[in-house]
């Protein structure tokens, strides 16, 4: 499917500028998990929906043993550069704000050992959106500079673990 096949004028949701994504778009299973679910077509903070996303996966995930967790985690990323990339090149945009499986991952690695508890989920929520909105260095300097779907997922990832070591700081902190 090209991108002309993707790109709607009525209909759809606006993402990069004036042009939507068609939701037909989500028939297909790769751009169905790349788009969150759907959630990567909403018309404003599709970042966000993307990460509420991926709190029913949390939930799902967050009883397994630790090794389970990061385990399935890790499938998820790999999984996650294909197919971001997948749809990027579908869209014919790099990191088209839709795609939005690199934020579901990213909240994931930020829940990692995180107690099953709503304050921490808001927190390490909270704290994975700052850290994927300012992207400190050296998060800006590899999205800038990191292409395909490993670039997509790259900021993301580290977002993750830098919002997994504040979460970790206060659970230590306030416990």
């Amino acid at each position: 499917m090209g991108a002309t096949a993707i790109w709607t004028t009525t209909g759809g949701t606006t993402i990069s500028g004036n042009k939507r994504i068609d939701p037909k778009l989500l028939l297909n299973p790769a751009h169905f998990l790349s788009l969150g679910f759907g959630s990567g077509l909403a018309p404003v903070a599709p970042g966000t929906f993307g990460t509420l996303a991926g709190i029913p996966l949390w939930l799902l995930l967050q009883p397994l043993p630790l090794a389970e967790y990061l385990t399935a985690t890790l499938v998820l990323a790999l999984l996650g550069v294909w197919l971001c990339g997948y749809t990027a090149r579908a869209l014919g945009v790099h990191d088209h704000g839709g795609i939005v499986w690199d934020e579901i991952v990213g909240l994931l690695i930020t829940l990692i050992a995180v107690p099953l508890d709503w304050r921490w989920l808001l927190a390490g929520f909270l704290l994975f959106r700052l850290f994927d909105i300012l992207k400190p260095w050296p998060i800006r300097w590899l999205d800038r500079r990191v292409g395909g779907g490993f670039g997509i997922m790259i900021d993301d990832v580290l977002a993750g673990v830098f919002a997994l070591a504040c979460v970790h700081g206060l659970i230590w902190f306030l416990r």
